[in-house]
């Protein structure tokens, strides 16, 4: 019985995880226009996608963290009277359509820290070679 509770419990959590990869993430930056925005490859976006959530859409490491590069709560609005600088439910950072994600990123990115905002970026992207995260289709 413990057996079977735990297959669908593990069921459930493969159902809710959207796992996507670098070539949608590079899709979805270079329609929000950030090639090249503040100085960033589009490669940088799918480092830090790939370092903050292992682009699993629906990741959250903390109750403030949200979606595929773990947008902090301080950018989008968790409750009915919130109005943070990205103007967007947190919950939509959560579903496999990235677009919302991307336009909260270049918010954040217009800052004077820049990807430099998110720690995985700093310890995993920051003066990298990120040629693996080039998407070759």
């Amino acid at each position: 019985m413990k057996t079977l509770a735990l297959l669908i419990l593990l069921g459930i959590c493969a159902l809710r995880s959207e796992a996507i990869g670098e070539c949608e993430v590079i899709a979805e930056a270079r329609a929000a226009s950030l090639e090249g925005y503040k100085g960033y490859s589009l490669e940088n976006y799918a480092c830090l996608a790939f370092y903050a959530s292992n682009y699993d859409t629906s990741f959250q490491r903390t109750p403030d963290e949200f979606g595929i590069v773990q947008i902090n709560r301080m950018w989008c609005n968790v409750g009915p009277k919130d109005n943070n600088p990205c103007g967007i439910p947190c919950s939509s950072l959560l579903d496999n359509d990235l677009s919302d994600d991307m336009k909260c990123v270049k918010r954040i990115v217009q800052d004077p820290n820049g990807l430099a905002a998110w720690n995985p970026w700093t310890e995993y992207c920051k003066d990298k070679d990120l040629s693996q995260f080039k998407c070759l289709s």
